[in-house]
């Protein structure tokens, strides 16, 4: 999910930091709006992103998961029984509360309270961390706060081979959202918006070699709720750790 608030994106607080707590403590997909029309995705459509997920990253019993603007840990917690460790970051004060309480298993599989600037600039590693995951926000990213994930990432976790970047909005099939309604440019490149920042395919490509990463693009199935208009991107180092 998004950040809120300094040291990242901005994006309204009141939506994204207040709206899930008018909701019920276990309605986990509209928290992190997950959801379609108000009403959260079914359980086949949780089932896609799974799957997708794990064959993109190819997660070993080894594998420790890092999960960037990861929201209350619902979509989290379903890599669990696949990895040996994992580490949860999310700008949200409640999301992370209420990830800690449902979905938590210290000490290998903890959230923290983290904004995406305050992990990067962290002189810190985490030799931990070999596969990555940022699903459905990156979108939320300014342009600057994006390329300094790409280009630091590896540095901040050195033995990471994967990132995968899920939920894109693809610019060139913008016209599938919206249809008839009237698209201003400047909106579809402005993170604080509803959507956040529409990427070509070629500009994700294009991002990831100059980073050294390789990228592939990836599609979801044609029942996927948003598959006509969102593409997921899984980076591959080029260079390997030793």
């Amino acid at each position: 999910m998004p950040d809120v608030e300094g040291g990242g994106p901005t994006f309204p607080k009141h939506d994204y930091d207040e709206y899930p707590k008018t909701l019920a403590p276990d309605d986990f997909w509209g928290q992190v709006r997950r959801t379609v029309h108000g009403a959260p995705i079914d359980d086949l459509q949780i089932s896609m992103i799974v799957t997708a997920v794990r064959d993109g990253l190819l997660f070993t019993p080894k594998d420790g998961l890092l999960d960037i603007a990861c929201g209350n840990g619902a979509l989290s917690k379903e890599f669990f029984s696949n990895i040996a460790s994992f580490y949860g970051i999310d700008s949200s004060e409640y999301l992370i509360q209420v990830a800690k309480k449902n979905f938590a298993r210290p000490p290998d599989f903890t959230f923290d309270r983290l904004f995406i600037r305050e992990m990067i600039g962290d002189p810190t590693t985490n030799v931990r961390v070999t596969k990555a995951l940022c699903y459905g926000s990156f979108s939320y990213f300014s342009y600057d706060d994006a390329n300094e994930l790409i280009f630091k990432l590896p540095l901040k976790c050195p033995n990471l081979t994967k990132l995968y970047i899920g939920n894109i909005p693809d610019l060139e099939r913008a016209r599938k959202f919206y249809g008839e309604v009237d698209i201003e440019a400047a909106s579809l490149a402005r993170h604080q918006s509803q959507i956040g920042i529409w990427r070509s395919q070629s500009e994700m490509m294009e991002l990831a070699l100059s980073a050294g990463w390789s990228c592939e693009v990836r599609f979801m199935p044609s029942s996927f709720y948003a598959s006509h208009y969102r593409f997921d991107a899984i980076l591959s180092r080029l260079v390997k750790p030793n």
